[in-house]
């Protein structure tokens, strides 16, 4: 390999790790702002300026959809929403580490059901018994909240259908494009019901310079690095090193939120990246659906 392409691999690679390490400090430093504006509020807000920032880069009204894909986008705008909301109630309630480990089982999902390899059962019983260690069935003070667990794997739903009208919405627009936009939908939803929860505190200066931190680090900046990454890398090596996010997720909420996990929890969450990593070694190269933005 020439030097350039060398340490052009090696960037790459340094921007997934850096947008994955970014986006759960985000949302760790979201889940400080929950005893002001509760998981709403701050949803509410983390879209909403995610929402105009990527509006002002990618300028969609330039490059409006046609009516026949419409349909798609506003279905792509809601799961985006959901997808958010869901797992800011869930990480009100259960560790970052293991609500973005159950949130996986999203994307893992679609993967794992367009694939026809035998193989492929193996990541399924790992993933299972990820989640399996995970339910709420121990009767211990350590048990997950089950509201918590639920949300989590709701909000892996709605990743499950970002990817899904997402390919359908960027079949038709340009991605930055399809992004905006779609944040844009979900921002019209979420902004009221972050509004009915919080109130007039949700416009306190106390509160906005986090809540648009949190948009920059969980949207902007990782988006564009994931974005420097995806030109450099194979689909297949992108969706080895978002194997690793739980992990990263799980060390994010140690550090910054002190977020103590057991030795079975940390195996669950192994078990869902083993799952992950195995069903991407054996894709082989196909395109790549970004994670969330």
């Amino acid at each position: 390999m020439p030097h350039s392409r060398h340490a052009s691999f090696w960037w790459a690679i340094a921007s997934v790790l850096v947008a994955m390490v970014v986006i759960q400090s985000g949302a760790s430093l979201a889940k400080t702002l929950f005893p002001m504006i509760g998981p709403e509020g701050t949803t509410a807000l983390r879209v909403g300026f995610a929402a105009l920032m990527l509006c002002l880069v990618f300028q969609p009204w330039k490059k409006w959809p046609a009516k026949q894909d419409q349909k798609a986008l506003w279905f792509y705008g809601i799961s985006l929403g959901g997808m958010n909301l869901m797992f800011y109630l869930a990480i009100e309630r259960i560790p970052l580490g293991i609500a973005v480990a159950l949130e996986f089982t999203g994307p893992l999902a679609v993967a794992l059901l367009s694939s026809k390899r035998k193989l492929d059962l193996l990541w399924v019983a790992l993933a299972m018994a990820g989640i399996g260690l995970l339910l709420p069935w121990q009767t211990e003070a350590t048990a997950l909240d089950p509201m918590g667990v639920a949300l989590a794997l709701g909000a892996g739903a709605c990743w499950a259908g970002y990817i899904i009208f997402g390919q359908k919405t960027g079949g038709a627009l340009h991605g930055g494009t399809a992004v905006a936009l779609g944040m844009a939908v979900a921002a019209l939803f979420l902004f009221p019901i972050g509004l009915v929860s919080a109130g007039s505190t949700l416009f306190s200066w106390s509160v906005l310079p986090f809540a648009f931190a949190v948009a920059l680090l969980s949207s902007a900046i990782p988006y564009s690095l994931e974005m420097v990454a995806l030109k450099r890398l194979p689909a297949q090596s992108f969706s080895i090193l978002m194997s690793l996010e739980p992990a990263i997720a799980a060390l994010a909420g140690l550090i910054i939120l002190a977020e103590q996990l057991s030795l079975l929890q940390w195996l669950a969450i192994f078990s869902v990246i083993a799952a992950s990593l195995g069903s991407s070694l054996s894709a082989g190269k196909k395109p790549v659906t970004d994670g969330a933005p």
